[in-house]
């Protein structure tokens, strides 16, 4: 399993990654949480559509860094970030407890080729 870390966050945290496109269109729908996040790579947008609860979205660039932080709830359809590579989903609220915010680099490991850091 993979994991991700943020600059100060002492603990690494478990990282689910969702490299083909039906594990990306699929992401979290049907599910009722996430134990740690979910990584969509080569992607650049996301939408809520069916999904059971609020989640936090963080676009990142082909580094890692983060250039945005949205809380999206059910329903809806995220704008495209054109930098984004690679979108990082979580349960609303976690993405604040981590210390993912703009700006930050997050590093993969144990991601293969999407590794960062």
């Amino acid at each position: 399993m993979a994991t991700f870390t943020v600059p100060g966050l002492k603990a690494e945290l478990p990282l689910e990654i969702a490299e083909s496109g039906p594990a990306r269109r699929r992401g979290l729908l049907g599910r009722d949480g996430v134990n740690g996040a979910l990584l969509l790579t080569a992607s650049s947008s996301v939408h809520t559509l069916g999904m059971r609860f609020v989640v936090d979205v963080a676009y990142l660039d082909r580094r890692g860094t983060v250039l945005a932080v949205r809380t999206m709830r059910p329903g809806r359809i995220g704008l495209p970030r054109l930098r984004a590579r690679r979108v990082l989903e979580a349960e609303a609220g976690a993405m604040a407890r981590w210390g993912v915010r703009r700006g930050v680099r997050v590093t993969i490991q144990g991601g293969g080729d999407h590794e960062s850091g």
